[in-house]
């Protein structure tokens, strides 16, 4: 006789603090976004990020 498999899935709860997929994934896109921004800010300006900001 076959054993039976379950036929759904139990829900786990998800850590809400640490390195977990949902902080990776927010912080990855966060990432992206902040990239986008600096070339954005880089092609307007003319100059870059370091002299936009007063650094160089």
């Amino acid at each position: 006789m076959t054993p039976i498999q379950p036929t759904i899935t139990p829900k786990l709860s998800q850590p809400k603090f640490g390195f977990n997929n949902y902080a990776e994934r927010l912080n990855g896109r966060a990432a992206m976004i902040g990239f986008i921004f600096t070339l954005a800010i880089e092609y307007a300006t003319g100059q870059g990020l370091l002299s936009w900001l007063g650094l160089n």
